[in-house]
């Protein structure tokens, strides 16, 4: 049984790591930490976590663990990453990796000075994203020219409003350290960019240039709540990632497109495989294939499976998310000076 630790007691812990870890045969959570004892004692009886504490040196000196969740706030995420390396624990990143490329390549070195750790960053890739790779690396699409991803959503509020009702606390106005650069370390670009960068990362590989620009529609915040960014692959395709958090009805869209047809996301396990029926009839009806996939195993079982095979995860992986987190950095780069940024890192990809 793999013991796990979450630094963090919020929203991402209660809602996505705490019930899914729940449902991994072989995984168990023994001790959770935050700030909020009220919050711990709650989750702790939900999940049947037998350990909280308030402070992260009693959970970084638990010898009964084996592994570690950051769920903290974005800027806190490198130095825990960092401190649960150094005590020998399998590490699961919770997205962005990081505010800095800094502390990305501290992050790199450390896991490679620890090979035997395996490290899972999100975002994770559903069974959509594997299949298109799988089909692309069979060229069923030709040579591929672009891809199109967008993520977004309502915005922190809306996420916080179902947070605060699942701890069955008072809702508080005006208190999102989203909104705050301090405490959130970005906008709506690391919060929700990371997943429509990452998928097209997942697709066409590495980024070589970023054109982006950023602004701020809707939300209290000196941030960008939308962004939209062109993104330059090395394999000479373009591809266009889009984010928001003015996006109530929420956003989730992947699609690939190349000289011999497209593929198109269709929820979270369905694709539409689109070919012409004539390469001389503009108007030809296409050839459409739907084809529906098993879901992929959910991310803390792709992790505990990397775990007990000592590898680690194939697009999850640190390299990938330092990529990603280099290609965000490009982007506020190249919105503050109106140019395109270079980015120098590799993807690590399967």
């Amino acid at each position: 049984m793999l013991k796990v630790g979450i630094l963090g007691a919020g929203g991402i812990a209660a809602l996505s790591h705490l019930p899914e870890i729940e449902q991994v045969e072989g995984m168990q959570v023994t001790h959770i930490c935050g700030r909020t004892a009220s919050r711990l004692r709650l989750l702790c009886e939900r999940f049947n976590v037998p350990r909280y504490s308030t402070n992260w040196s009693d959970l970084l000196t638990d010898e009964t663990l084996d592994a570690l969740v950051v769920a903290l706030p974005h800027p806190l995420h490198a130095e825990a990453g960092l401190a649960a390396l150094s005590r020998g624990l399998h590490l699961f990143m919770q997205k962005p990796l990081c505010t800095t490329l800094d502390e990305a390549n501290q992050l790199v070195a450390a896991s490679e000075a620890r090979p035997d750790l395996v490290v899972y960053c999100r975002p994770s890739f559903d069974a959509v994203v594997y299949e298109m790779r799988r089909r692309l690396a069979a060229q069923a699409l030709g040579k591929v020219s672009g891809a199109f991803s967008r993520h977004s959503h309502g915005g922190p509020e809306v996420y916080y409003a179902e947070v605060t009702d699942s701890f069955e606390e008072k809702r508080v106005e005006n208190d999102l350290w989203f909104f705050a650069d301090e405490t959130a370390g970005g906008g709506a670009l690391i919060d929700m960019g990371v997943y429509s960068i990452a998928n097209i990362v997942a697709l066409l590989g590495k980024v070589d240039f970023v054109t982006a620009r950023m602004t701020t529609v809707d939300k209290p915040t000196a941030m960008e709540d939308t962004a939209t960014l062109i993104l330059e692959m090395a394999n000479g395709a373009l591809a266009t990632a889009e984010t928001g958090w003015c996006d109530p009805a929420r956003s989730s869209y992947l699609r690939a497109h190349g000289t011999a047809g497209k593929l198109v996301k269709r929820g979270d396990d369905a694709i539409d495989y689109i070919r012409p029926s004539s390469f001389e009839r503009e108007w030809a009806e296409p050839i459409i294939e739907q084809i529906s996939l098993a879901p992929a195993p959910n991310q803390h079982e792709e992790w505990l499976s990397c775990i007990n095979d000592g590898c680690q995860p194939e697009l999850s992986n640190l390299w990938t998310a330092r990529h990603v987190t280099e290609i965000m950095l490009a982007a506020v780069a190249s919105n503050a000076s109106g140019g395109r940024v270079a980015v120098d890192s590799e993807p690590r990809l399967g």
